[in-house]
């Protein structure tokens, strides 16, 4: 595993995210979102809205849910799953630890959400 350091707790409030830029597995760019459910919880998925392609950091967090801003589709922040149309698609989850005040992000773990 890679986890990489990539805020920390204080960075974010609950209901809040925030788009990075890591470095995917191959070296390439990877767009992510990393969002602080309203119960505090921090989840990190793929920024890129599998409907729109525009960034779901800039929508809004409710529960443990993020809304697309552009056309309104829904997503689990734990599975990645499309709650709501139009997305049928699911987005990659990542793994995020919480190490003191360090938040961390490996993006070489994904959560399985074909099943």
């Amino acid at each position: 595993m890679t986890a990489e350091h990539v805020a920390d707790v204080a960075d974010l409030e609950p209901g809040e995210a925030m788009r990075l830029e890591l470095d995917g597995p191959d070296g390439s760019p990877l767009p992510v979102a990393l969002v602080r459910d309203e119960e505090g919880a921090f989840h990190a998925i793929s920024d890129i809205c599998s409907h729109g392609q525009v960034n779901l950091s800039d929508g809004e967090v409710e529960g443990s849910t993020i809304e697309c801003w552009l056309h309104g589709s829904t997503f689990d922040l734990s599975t990645g799953r499309p709650l709501s149309l139009p997305a049928t698609q699911p987005v990659p989850v990542y793994l995020v630890t919480v190490d003191g005040e360090r938040v961390l992000v490996d993006v070489d773990a994904t959560a399985d959400v074909t099943s």
